[in-house]
């Protein structure tokens, strides 16, 4: 799996910038055994990402006629205290993760380097996602911290949660930049059966307007696992839901951009998703032409694109009766060498996850970020 390049050197006015940024990526995986210099090295190279992207912001305008709408199930986002209604006794200094205010704070700053990050990704000059849906996060205090407690505060993130019935205390959220994206409506919306005893993350929906008032209605999801008992069925139902939320939403906003984003625990051409989510619908799978071999999560030997971007028909067509409009035909995987190790095992590279079981690998989660870009149809060139 091998990385483009950030930039084109030559492309834009800022190339020894771009030479610099390639140098602290290519080399970054090199430092994984090297603990002390490889946390100098990323303290400098948050300081300097950082910079530049404020620099970015200020210099390209072509950065204001493109939104990046993002998902990263960003594994395990707990706090280090515990909450005697959430079963994340595991996840506290005395818990079997010996989750410490430090360990808890490096994965802060390890969420936060990777949205900065994806600001440069690929060979174009962007702002940071205007858009972010997130999995596995335990409460509202995590993004606080997050949006609050880490450099993102000086880029004007704010975000929408709902506390969901899930047993592991999970959740999914939305972050936004305010200048880019401002919503008017959101709501949690229940897939659970208590009936069956059977609980989980809600459906995260929330409607907005961009900076140049384009409707964006989004859904973030985080489906069933494979290793829950009747799993196929219960994602299968959850998926079926899905598809008539997104078509309410789309008959009753027919100019609106609808995204369905998540960790859907399926892959594209998987029944839950082909089928259940999309037959005979008006969606487009931004992830499903992403080549065989590469994924988001890999399992033993084999990648799979278990996070995944749907959009509603009208913003992929060139004809489209949404003012906003797909910048590319595919979604894409943000994949850079800092979330990535050798895979000594099953050969080629594998995700840099927090955890191996209980055993702590201080890495950035065990799945990998997606991102779809999109512009408005309308506006001239």
């Amino acid at each position: 799996m091998k990385n483009k390049p950030l930039f084109k050197e030559t492309a834009y006015p800022l190339g020894l910038t771009a030479m610099l940024i390639n140098t602290v990526f290519q080399n970054h995986s090199r430092l994984n055994n090297c603990k002390k210099i490889f946390l100098l090295h990323r303290k400098c190279f948050l300081t300097f990402l950082f910079f530049i992207i404020s620099l970015l912001m200020v210099q390209s305008a072509d950065c204001q006629d493109l939104y990046r709408v993002a998902f990263w199930n960003v594994e395990n986002l707990f706090d280090t205290e515990n909450d005697t209604v959430k079963n994340d006794d595991d996840f506290t200094p005395r818990g079997q993760y010996r989750w410490s205010h430090r360990r808890y704070w490096t994965k802060l700053r390890h969420v936060y380097q990777t949205i900065v990050a994806m600001s440069v990704e690929p060979e174009v000059y962007l702002e940071p996602p205007a858009i972010i849906g997130l999995a596995e996060i335990e409460n509202d205090k995590v993004l606080n911290d997050l949006c609050r407690g880490t450099q993102l505060r000086r880029l004007g993130y704010k975000y929408i949660h709902y506390e969901s019935p899930d047993l592991r205390g999970i959740d999914n959220a939305l972050l936004y930049r305010n200048d880019r994206f401002r919503p008017f409506f959101s709501q949690a919306i229940s897939v659970s059966d208590s009936s069956k005893g059977f609980f989980t993350r809600d459906i995260l929906l929330v409607e907005g307007v961009t900076n140049n008032d384009d409707t964006i209605i989004l859904l973030v999801n985080h489906f069933p696992s494979k290793r829950n008992n009747h799993a196929d069925r219960l994602r299968m139902a959850q998926a079926m839901k899905l598809r008539q939320i997104m078509d309410s939403l789309q008959a009753a906003h027919k100019t609106a951009a609808v995204i369905a984003m998540g960790d859907f625990n399926a892959a594209p051409d998987e029944p839950e998703i082909a089928i259940g989510l999309m037959k005979d619908s008006q969606y487009i799978n931004m992830m499903s032409c992403i080549e065989p071999g590469r994924g988001t999560y890999k399992y033993q030997d084999l990648w799979t694109c278990l996070d995944q971007i749907i959009v509603s028909r009208n913003i992929t067509e060139p004809n489209g009766i949404c003012p906003l409009q797909t910048a590319t035909p595919c979604g894409q995987i943000f994949d850079k060498d800092f979330l990535l190790l050798e895979d000594d095992k099953y050969m080629g590279y594998k995700v840099f996850r927090t955890f191996l079981g209980i055993r702590y690998l201080g890495g950035y989660s065990d799945h990998l970020p997606v991102y779809i870009d999109l512009r408005n149809r309308y506006k001239k060139e």
